[in-house]
Parts: C-alpha cells; structure tokens; sequence
C-alpha cells in the first residue's frame, strides 16, 4: 500500500518574531524555537529590565537563557530551503494580481517591496539584499515598486531614457540625443524634473490660492444662505404673529358683536316676556268672569240672577293688550349689513396692502458674489474716478493735480466753514460715494515719505472728531516704513511685510470685504477685512507729521 503523503504546516517552521523561514534556529527553555538573531535582537531590545520572555506564550525567565540550537529543526529547514522554500511562504509574501511581482523570483513570485531605476527590475525583500550591502548597487536609485519600469526603455535603442528634450518636449536616451534630437535643447531628465517641480509648486501654490478663495467664496455663499433663510424665517414668524393679532383682534370684535346682539336678544327677549305674562293674567282672569257668567246663565232663579248680573256688571270692563304689535328688530337687523359693508372694506384694504406686500417679499437681493481679481489688469476693470472733497480737508491740507492730490502745508489754507469739515489729524473724504465694487490706489511721498492713512470710512465720520480707525465708523490702513499697522475701533492690528509707497485698495460692499494691496504685477495682499458695511462709504486719507508730505488718488484710466 502506498504511503501517505505527510502535509507539513509552515508555519511549523516559521519564526513568530520574523514571520519567515526559521534560520539558525535556537529553542528557548519554554520549548518554542526562532531565528537566532530573532530571538538576541527582542531580548536586546525589548527587555532592559533584566526580565526575559517567550514572545509567544509569555514565559518570563528571571536569567537570561542559554540560546541552544535545535538540530532537528535546523536540519529540516535547511532542506527546505534547498527544496524550494517557497512553498511555505504566507499567502502575504506572494505576488496577487493586483501587486507589482519580484523579477528575479522564479515559480510563484513574491511581491516587490522597491524598483530600480537603473536595473530597471523590481525586487522582493530576499533579492533586493545586495543593493544594501553591494556598493556599486548602492548608488542605484530604489523607488516604490512600479509596473510602469519599462516605460523608461527607448523603444527604438533600448537603452535608459534619462534624458530630456525639450525642444520636443519628451524623454530620450543617449543614443537618441546624438541621432533624431541632434542640435535640439537637451538636458538630463533630472535637471528637468528639478524645473519642472518648480513649476509644479507654483501652481500647486495658485491651486492652493484658489481653494482657499474658494474657501472663503463658499464661507461668504453660505452667509448669504444663512441670511436669506434667517430673513425668511423671521419674515414667516412675523407674518404669523401679525396675522394672528389680527385675527385674534377680528375675533375679539367678533365675540363682542356677538355679545351685543346676544344681550340685545335677552333685552327683547325680556321684554316680549313681561308683555306675555301680563296677557296671561288678562287671559286667566277673562276666563275665570266668562266661567262665572256661564253659571249665571244657569241660574233658574229670576230674582237671583237679576242681582247676581247687577252686581257683576257694577265691576269695571277688563281691559287687554290687544294693542300690541310685533315689529321688526332694527338693531340686530342692522348688523349684517355693516359687517358685510365690513367685510367688503378689509377685502380691499388686504387687496391693496397684498400688493405692496408681495413686492416687498418679491424684491430680495440675492447678492452673487464675484471672486476677487488676481492681476492688476483685473483690478483695474473696478477702478473708479475718485477725487477728493474740499468741504472735509483739514485746514492744512493744500489740494491739487484736480483735488486727487493733498500736501500737508504749515499754514492754514482758506477753506470756507463746513460743517462736514474734519478737523483732526491732517485727514479728507472723497467727494465720490464709493460703489459697490471699486479699486483705486494711493501713492505718498514728499521729503520725509513717512507714509499715510489709507482708509475708508462713512460721511459722518467728523461726527466722532477722531482719527481714522479710532471709531467704528472707518477702517485705516497706516503705511509707513517697517511699521504697518491696521485700525478699527481703536484695535491695532500689526501687519509684517516689506517697504511699499502705493497701495491698492479693492472695496466688494455686497460681499462686506475690504482689501488692501502692494501694488504690482502680482499684487500682494497685504491686509483683507470681512464686515458688514450699513451706509454708504467714501475713500480717505490721513497724512503724518512731517510738513511738504504728500498722498496721492492716483488717475488709473
């Protein structure tokens, strides 16, 4: 009879520590075996107490143990290992379809753990040893594995493609820079790729600009969505309440006709009752002489019945309400008529009032908001002719160059009195509202060149009679030499950056922003505000101390 054929379990002859083919293995007083170096590197590592254990059941050893070779174990493992090993392996180790497979491994694969560029072969764990310890493989560039490693290969030289022309703007080989791409623009793959990741980087920087402006839209588009569902919502509530007020006031008035007609119904009522019981009684009565005069009229006695008529009839005749009469009744007839008439007048009073109404609901400004502009050239398509109001300078401010330009002079100039006139601090408004999205810049200079105030503020801002951004009824940006500053509300917000002398500044009312721009191709932000803006807003600008300084509206168009 044929022998049985024996099923061996590897993982009999795994390492628990490695998960791999035993290798010099050593057993443990615990009776478990591993990997000699396994089994020195986890007690190395892993115990510097002094306390030594089994990694699979735990066992603790209070003394380092003896590493003993297990002959039977090694001898086993070392015929399998000339056998093919490979039939022992894990599922885990081996190459599915989905993974990129060992090119040196021959049968069934294992899964490749790098690829190289230069072999242009991927290797398992086992096979890609000598690129560690070999030290001409140890220059070769290992990257992730990769199915695409022959993509690398010239189709028409076979040799690596690690060149790049950018004339034609593809990979080539050696062979193919001295032949087909001769006298082309040609440079190593690598200095390339070095350029073209900066490239990469810039615009995964405007990409980044853009999600975050994104962002920020989608923040603001959801404001708009709160506040048209809050202004929805609290028109829905008003209407409810105000509708039911005037419902519950028309069945109040209602409940008080009602009242009336019901007590005037029970005054009628009452006297109609009175009238009926004084009838009854003359009715009783009336019957009660009839009954009386029909015994007489039985009475056989002659003599008796004379007597007993005169003296009946010696009693006054009864009188009765025959008079009475039943008309109509005008009070709770007159009702209907005037709550129809009523009726009819609130009819066209809601008639009337439902039109203006519906217009009012109807005329919502939904308000789409337009992404801010990039380049200058896009800034410039908002700019707006702005000049500035001669009724708000200060009386050191002389004007010109079209009142688009203020000099700060030591003598008072001959403005007229104004009630608009801002008299603190060397400040003026524009003469121009600003419009709903607009750009302008401002340039200064002079002598000193300390810089300015650029800001934009609401017309009755000389009420508060304090300098720009110290109030809540104007935002001021103060430029000048490493000291820039934001204020609002007296709140000074630093601001780092470089030295600049103009300043773009980009107004986006409906969208409640407010930014503020070095002026140049690219257009640095250097200060953005997100507010509610309730009046309308006029530019402004402030001058420091220094006399013979100037700022400027520059004319953009």
């Amino acid at each position: 009879m044929a022998q049985k054929e024996v099923q061996l379990d590897p993982e009999s002859f795994s390492c628990s520590v490695c998960l791999d083919l035993l290798k010099d293995p050593v057993m443990i007083p615990c009776g478990h075996s591993y990997c000699l170096k396994c089994i020195k590197n986890f007690w190395d590592e892993k115990n510097k107490k002094g306390i030594y254990n089994c990694p699979q059941c735990r066992q603790t050893f209070t003394t380092r143990p003896a590493l003993v070779k297990n002959i039977m174990l090694a001898g086993l493992t070392e015929q399998l290992e000339l056998t093919g090993h490979r039939a022992f392996l894990t599922e885990q180790s081996c190459a599915g379809p989905e993974d990129v497979a060992c090119d040196i491994c021959t049968g069934r694969k294992l899964k490749a753990i790098k690829s190289c560029l230069m072999c242009l072969v991927s290797y398992c764990d086992q096979h890609l040893q000598p690129h560690y310890d070999v030290a001409q493989l140890k220059k070769h560039q290992l990257v992730q594995p990769s199915k695409q490693l022959h993509d690398n290969i010239c189709s028409h030289h076979d040799e690596v493609r690690k060149m790049f022309c950018r004339t034609d703007q593809q990979t080539i080989c050696y062979v193919c820079m001295v032949d087909e791409h001769k006298g082309h623009d040609v440079v190593s793959a690598a200095a390339e790729r070095k350029e073209k990741q900066k490239d990469l980087e810039v615009k995964r920087g405007e990409m980044h600009q853009t999600m975050e402006d994104g962002e920020r839209d989608m923040k603001l588009l959801q404001q708009e969505v709160d506040a048209i569902n809050d202004c929805a919502n609290k028109a829905v509530e008003n209407n409810d309440r105000i509708f039911s007020e005037v419902m519950r006031l028309i069945e109040k008035r209602g409940c008080e006709v009602k009242q009336q007609i019901r007590s005037q119904q029970e005054s009628e009522l009452s006297r109609v009752r009175d009238l009926q019981e004084k009838l009854q009684q003359e009715i009783s009565e009336l019957k009660r002489k009839d009954a009386e005069l029909e015994q007489l009229s039985h009475t056989e006695d002659h003599n008796q019945f004379l007597q007993q008529y005169l003296l009946m009839s010696a009693f006054n005749e009864t009188k009765h309400s025959s008079s009475i009469v039943v008309g109509p009744l005008r009070y709770i007839e007159d009702v209907t008529p005037n709550l129809s008439k009523l009726r009819d007048e609130l009819q066209d009073i809601l008639k009337e009032k439902w039109t203006n109404i519906s217009l009012k609901v109807t005329d919502v400004d939904v308000v789409l908001l337009e992404p801010e502009p990039r380049t200058r050239d896009d800034f410039l398509r908002y700019s707006q002719e702005i000049t500035l109001d001669p009724n708000t300078a200060h009386m050191n401010l002389l004007l010109s160059e079209g009142n688009r330009k203020v000099t700060l002079m030591i003598q008072s100039q001959f403005y007229p009195d104004h009630p608009e006139r801002l008299s603190v601090k060397f400040q003026i408004l524009s003469k121009q509202s600003l419009s709903q999205r607009c750009y302008w810049e401002v340039q200064w200079g002079g002598q000193a060149g300390r810089g300015s105030y650029v800001a934009v503020a609401y017309k009755d801002v000389y009420k508060k009679n304090s300098v720009f951004g110290q109030n809540d009824k104007s935002w001021s940006l103060f430029c000048c030499p490493n000291n820039h500053q934001f204020w609002y509300n007296s709140i000074r917000t630093a601001i780092p950056g470089s030295e600049f002398s103009r300043v773009g500044v980009y107004l986006d009312q409906p969208a409640g922003a407010l930014s503020f721009y070095n002026v140049s191709e690219t257009m640095t932000l250097i200060h953005r505000v997100q507010t509610s803006f309730t009046q309308p807003l006029y530019a402004g600008i402030q001058l420091w101390f220094s006399i013979g300084d100037t700022a400027e509206i520059c004319k953009l168009k």
